[in-house]
């Protein structure tokens, strides 16, 4: 019986050692089995009379050399156990695939997580997006079946997603730089554990204020292009037309018609929003004394955040839809913020302030509740390095 075996190189000393194939039990096997590595070396070198392979399972070697190399064979068995040991605890243990992409810059992480975030939440609450939008200038009924009833008949499902590529265009990088800016601002005006506060208001609530006018600067020319394609059904053959058209029949200023109140509307509702969202959270981790926080807690506390500051500012939301659609289909020309909120009081009530209320806690509750769930998850999935933990 010839003596048969395997040729193997060893990397650190380029020399070459064999390994018998006979009585080897190599196994790599998961759940609780055994995992005998160790058992393909264990005829390393080993020889006996009969030149068969078979032997006492231990490693042998004729000369120093080959006892070094032996010890790093070993050695190097012992860690692959280990590490297979590892990995079958932490699967055990209920830890899960977990998908982690490495950028290491944070202010990227932050950004790509935004423009995600915002992009997923837009599109799934899309529809009632475009109910609320009608039912607040007064166009295709005056409750939300009417105008679902009116868009199915007139346009079918394709309706209720009208301007929502524009919506995603303008939200994607609207939400990244919003986050980007709270963060950054929120960042550098906390406080240190035990220091003193370095402004006399709460740091989100600045920060928060910051970041909303910081994406609005950035974003309303495409705002106004969206709501223009919602309400003036077949005036625009797309998003290039319409600022094509907006820009040469109404000058470039157009594009920023509404601006004053859309700024004076955001900062009180990004303000109240961020503080409202970092405040639950702090509340949440002192009342479950755990830092982390899961996806389903982050979504009622992002939703129940975007409850409180949409209803606070939502009269100066509808003041800024009217003076966006402008003088469309023969309706009023606003000349300021406080104009349109007084025209809608004498004409409609205090309810015209509310018109859209119900459809748009609807849209923007779990937009926000969506959007924060996914911006804390992508922060978690977009890592500095591999071994990094979640935030």
């Amino acid at each position: 019986m010839g003596k048969t075996g395997i040729q193997l190189f060893d990397d650190s000393r380029n020399g070459l050692f064999s390994v018998s194939d006979s009585g080897c039990d190599w196994s790599l096997t998961s759940g609780n089995h055994h995992h005998s590595i160790g058992a393909l070396f264990a005829s390393v070198n080993q020889t006996n009379p009969l030149g068969s392979g078979f032997g006492s399972g231990s490693i042998s070697s004729p000369d120093p050399s080959n006892n070094t190399l032996s010890a790093q064979l070993n050695g190097k068995v012992e860690e692959w156990e280990e590490e297979v040991v590892k990995g079958e605890k932490k699967k055990n243990g209920g830890g899960g695939f977990k998908l982690k992409i490495k950028v290491g810059n944070p202010s990227l992480r932050r950004l790509i997580s935004g423009a995600v975030a915002g992009a997923v939440s837009r599109t799934v609450v899309a529809p009632l997006e475009t109910i609320r939008t009608h039912l607040m200038v007064g166009s295709g009924g005056n409750s939300s079946s009417e105008v679902f009833g009116d868009i199915m008949k007139h346009e079918g499902w394709t309706g209720l997603f009208r301007g929502n590529l524009v919506n995603v265009i303008r939200v994607a990088p609207a939400r990244a730089v919003e986050l980007f800016v709270f963060e950054t601002v929120n960042k550098k005006l906390s406080p240190e554990h035990g220091e003193q506060s370095k402004i006399p208001i709460p740091a989100s609530l600045l920060a928060g204020a910051c970041a909303g006018v910081s994406q609005t600067l950035l974003t309303y020319p495409l705002e106004l292009v969206k709501t223009r394609l919602t309400i003036q059904r077949g005036v625009y053959k797309g998003i290039f037309d319409a600022f094509v058209k907006i820009i040469r029949e109404e000058g470039p200023t157009e594009l920023y018609r509404g601006l004053a109140p859309s700024l004076i509307g955001v900062v009180p509702y990004a303000a109240t929003n961020y503080f409202a969202y970092d405040s639950l959270r702090k509340a949440y981790r002192s009342f479950s004394k755990q830092e982390k926080i899961g996806n389903i807690e982050t979504l009622l506390i992002g939703s129940l955040a975007g409850a409180l500051s949409s209803t606070a500012t939502f009269p100066l939301e509808v003041a800024r839809k009217h003076m966006q659609v402008g003088a469309v289909s023969g309706r009023v020309v606003y000349k300021n913020m406080l104009d349109a909120l007084v025209s809608i009081l004498e004409h409609e009530g205090i309810l015209g302030w509310y018109k859209g209320l119900g459809p748009s806690c609807l849209k923007l509750v779990p937009a926000a509740g969506i959007s924060f769930m996914c911006y804390e998850a992508c922060k978690k999935i977009l890592v500095e390095n591999s071994n990094q933990e979640e935030a």
